[in-house]
C-alpha cells in the first residue's frame, strides 16, 4: 500500500511539472516582425483566384540568433514550404528573453496588382 501512495504522489508531481512546462507563444516585437517581413520579401505563393493569403507561423530563435520554424498554419498549401525556405535558420538581430521562447506571427500576404 505504501508503494502505491508513493507512485500516486510521483505521478501527481510529474503531471504538475508537465502542465507548468507548457508555453504559450507570444507575439514578436515590432523590430523582429519588420526583420521577418524583410526576409520574406515581396514574392508570395498565392492561389490564382485569391488576392491574399494568410498564415500563422510559430517559431523560436536559437542561441545563434537564427529563426527556427516550428509550424505554419495556412489554407494555402504552398505557404508552408515557401515560409520555411525564406525564414528557417536565417539570422536576426534579436535576443529572446528566455531560451526556447515561442513566438506566434500572424501574416497576411497581399498580391500586388
Amino acid at each position: 500500500m505504501k508503494k502505491v501512495k508513493i507512485l500516486v504522489l510521483a505521478l501527481a508531481l510529474f503531471a504538475m511539472n508537465v502542465s507548468a512546462a507548457t508555453l504559450a507563444p507570444v507575439k514578436p516585437n515590432a523590430q523582429l516582425r519588420a526583420d521577418i517581413v524583410e526576409l520574406i520579401g515581396p514574392n508570395c505563393p498565392y492561389e490564382s483566384d485569391k488576392v491574399s493569403c494568410s498564415a500563422e507561423v510559430i517559431f523560436t530563435i536559437n542561441s545563434e540568433g537564427e529563426i527556427v520554424i516550428i509550424s505554419v498554419n495556412s489554407e494555402n498549401q504552398d505557404a508552408e514550404g515557401f515560409l520555411k525556405s525564406k525564414l528557417n535558420y536565417k539570422k536576426v538581430n534579436f535576443k529572446p528573453d528566455h531560451a526556447g521562447e515561442l513566438f506566434l506571427l500572424p501574416l497576411k500576404m497581399v498580391k500586388n496588382s
